[in-house]
């Protein structure tokens, strides 16, 4: 799917997939994210050596112009995960939000793992 919106010059369609990347180059970002995941074990091997794997954390639906994100992330250890995640949902929201002209109705943060 994608969202569209409209103004004087015409008819912008962004897709799921242009969403997903914006969010999640935000989230990498972030202070103390160590890398996106896929969020089930199956996906994870599947994207195995594939380069496109570090952006795979990512899933994007819309309805009408309103857009959910969910994040899959492995965060550093030693930071404050709820810290983290909040920072992380703001970054992305703005970000997503500034880049389509849409808003953001949620940000889900799996935190997936914590790496050393």
């Amino acid at each position: 799917m994608s969202v569209s919106t409209t103004n004087i010059y015409g008819k912008i369609f962004i897709s799921d997939e242009a969403i997903s990347k914006v969010a999640a180059h935000a989230a990498l970002d972030c202070y103390g994210i160590v890398e996106l995941v896929s969020k089930g074990v199956k996906d994870s091997f599947n994207g195995f050596g594939k380069k496109k794997r570090k952006l795979s954390g990512t899933g994007v639906t819309t309805r009408g112009d309103k857009i959910t994100i969910d994040i899959s992330v492995i965060i550093k250890f030693g930071v404050s995960l709820s810290a983290v995640a909040e920072t992380l949902k703001l970054s992305v929201k703005y970000n997503v939000e500034k880049f389509t002209g849409m808003v953001v109705d949620t940000v889900n943060v799996n935190i997936v793992g914590v790496k050393l």
